[in-house]
């Protein structure tokens, strides 16, 4: 199984200091809270350069979104590859991956999950919950051809467990309910799949 980074668009130094900027902002407070205003001073742009450069400030929410995307699958991508072999442990890979992503990277949770919160009715327009909705197919998808490659009995099944109990976690990371939950995910997660008779071996 391949998994593939997008390849985004290239941005000039402008726009990259926008982007930065936005990403941190949007993450740290909130899409709804901060304007193209906050931004612009904080990239040490003009307002008319961050619109030349993204034209609206949902597409640069969007362009947030799929930079931090971008980073997250290659992340996966290097722990997948530590696990050549499918099986449990590979599809345990994405558990890994995001704990050892999550305190630096997402200490309040899952950045498409909280824009979708903030988003309102998926069916408006808003060209943020496209790009969410297609992130999270790409979690189910990822774990589905794990869970084939590895030979589970119900590979459907499997994938939609695992990617119920790593949405659990993120959200739990958000909420700040308790501690480690990727852990706690990942631990159940073995426990399903060992009790997989296609997958006692593997």
């Amino acid at each position: 199984m391949v998994v593939t980074v997008p390849e985004l668009p290239a941005l000039t130094p402008g726009a990259a200091r926008v982007l930065d900027a936005a990403s941190r902002l949007f993450y740290d407070r909130g899409i709804h809270a901060v304007g193209v205003d906050t931004i612009a001073e904080a990239a040490g742009v003009t307002k008319k350069t961050l619109y030349d450069r993204f034209g609206s400030k949902e597409a640069l929410v969007v362009s947030y979104l799929q930079h931090r995307d971008a980073r997250w699958r290659a992340h996966v991508l290097e722990h997948l590859t530590r696990r050549g072999e499918p099986g449990i442990d590979r599809i345990l890979a994405v558990f890994d991956a995001a704990i050892a992503w999550s305190d630096a990277n997402s200490p309040k949770g899952c950045s498409a999950i909280n824009a979708r919160a903030e988003i309102g009715d998926a069916h408006d327009g808003n060209p943020v919950f496209p790009e969410v909705a297609r992130q999270k197919a790409w979690l189910l998808d990822l774990f589905l051809q794990l869970s084939r490659e590895a030979g589970a009995s119900d590979a459907e099944l499997t994938a939609r467990t695992m990617t119920l109990l790593y949405e659990g976690a993120i959200v739990t990371v958000g909420m700040e309910t308790f501690d480690q939950p990727f852990e706690v995910a990942r631990g159940v997660a073995r426990a399903v799949l060992q009790q997989d008779p296609a997958l006692a071996d593997r």
